[in-house]
């Protein structure tokens, strides 16, 4: 194992890594932007380097400044964890060639599953299930497709991720305004207008797969979340195990997932992302990285997916301890610098911030009372987890945490969070990825 680890990120993830490495014993370096200077990661951390001005393309997006913030500390390993450049196959090779331990999966895998019309080729190749479609070059390919497949349809950017590019698409009239809009989005966030065209699943499930690449080969799939509950195609709640994949779905899925995975040589961690409707699942994309939403699984499964990251990418011959695991259910809430009723980022000075305690309840934050959540940034300010011995228990607890987490300053959306957790289609567990459309109706 390496003894030093740089994190070339910010907020709640940074201080996640480093609470992970200080157990492990490892000392840890942090990288900021001038917007960041006081933020609690910079002060965690054993060393904090200075990268640039607040704007990300001129920091934490730095290629060069995070290498070389890496060789002035004498850092050996780093971890990217999520956004930024944790899936950009060229950071990971210049990391590796700078002679740096990488923490994720090797720079060919990212680049294979990082654009979606080839992840869907590969991975379908590779034994999983694919909803009718495919990449095409402009609208008037759409169109043609379109008479193939049939209506609705999803349009996307072949390279993005995050929710980012993605539009449904009802009828023929819609189709060249669409991809023109969509192609000008992907070009702008990830420089590349690729276009994938699939058919549209209405009142499906999003559920993903939890894959542990071991450094002897295998693939663990230690468990399945339902990242179900969106808007704009983004994540704000997430549970495990999913209250809409029977045990046989999801043995099948799992097992699916997994040797798919390890026919690809995957190492280190990253999740399969799927459509579920009724008893089938059809594949949708690769995240070659940790996830936003991993604590839910730690809490089920009682893994450490950083200490797991770290201790494969170090080559050791490490498997999940054996043990009862805690099972149970656990939920992710993601608590959003966000106008609740809008979804509008509402950045600002923290006035009041007070976390709920309790057992069962875990804080995954990136800020403190005093701290500005800034404008430059994806305003996601902590991830609030609870844990119950099964679902009902797990929701009772969400709901006391949501009441009890005070923030005052910027906006919050609290109170959206609460609102999902009395609704009827989410306690009963019979929600879909329109849930959040129907309650904004």
């Amino acid at each position: 194992m390496f003894d030093s680890l740089l994190i070339a990120n910010r907020g709640e993830i940074a201080r996640r890594i480093i609470r992970t490495a200080r157990r492990l014993g490892l000392s840890t370096v942090a990288v900021y932007s001038e917007a960041d200077a006081g933020a609690a990661h910079v002060q965690e951390a054993d060393q904090a380097v200075l990268i640039g001005p607040p704007p990300a393309a001129a920091s934490y997006l730095r290629v060069d400044a995070i290498l070389e913030a890496a060789r002035s500390t004498g850092a050996q390993a780093v971890h990217p964890g999520y956004g930024f450049l944790s899936e950009n196959a060229g950071f990971a090779r210049a990391v590796i060639e700078a002679g740096l331990a990488w923490i994720g999966p090797a720079p060919q895998i990212i680049a294979a599953v990082g654009d979606k019309a080839a992840a869907r080729t590969l991975m379908a190749a590779k034994g999983l299930p694919v909803n009718p479609g495919g990449e095409v070059a402009d609208a008037a390919a759409a169109a043609t497709l379109a008479g193939e497949i049939g209506f609705p349809l999803m349009v996307k950017a072949a390279a993005g991720g995050g929710g980012i590019g993605m539009k449904v698409v009802r009828n023929l009239d819609e189709i060249r305004a669409t991809c023109e809009r969509t192609r000008e989005q992907a070009l702008r966030f990830f420089g590349d207008g690729g276009l994938l065209v699939e058919r549209y699943l209405e009142d499906a499930r999003h559920v993903e797969v939890q894959i542990l690449g071991l450094a002897d080969g295998r693939v663990l799939a230690p468990g399945e979340r339902d990242c179900s509950v969106q808007r704009r195609f983004q994540k704000v709640v997430e549970e495990t195990p999913s209250p809409g994949v029977s045990p046989g779905l999801r043995a099948r899925m799992l097992q699916t997932c997994a040797a798919a995975a390890e026919r690809l040589g995957y190492r280190g961690a990253g999740t399969v992302e799927c459509l579920v409707k009724g008893d089938a699942f059809v594949f949708l994309e690769v995240n070659a990285r940790l996830q936003v939403e991993h604590p839910v699984t730690e809490l089920v499964t009682g893994l450490d997916l950083v200490e797991a990251q770290l201790r494969v990418a170090a080559g050791e011959a490490w498997t999940p301890p054996e043990g009862p695991a805690p099972g149970g259910h656990a939920i992710e809430l993601r608590v959003y610098a966000e106008d609740p009723v809008r979804f509008l980022p509402g950045p600002g000075p923290i006035s009041v911030w007070r976390e709920p305690v309790g057992e069962g309840v875990r804080v995954d934050a990136g800020y403190r009372a005093g701290d500005v959540v800034s404008a430059f940034y994806d305003p996601l300010m902590a991830k609030l987890c609870v844990w119950g011995s099964d679902r009902a228990e797990a929701l009772s607890r969400a709901r006391r945490a949501v009441a009890e987490f005070e923030i005052e300053g910027p906006k919050s959306n609290l109170a959206f969070l609460a609102e999902v957790l009395e609704h009827p289609d989410f306690v009963s567990g019979a929600y879909d990825t329109g849930l959040v459309a129907r309650m904004r109706r």
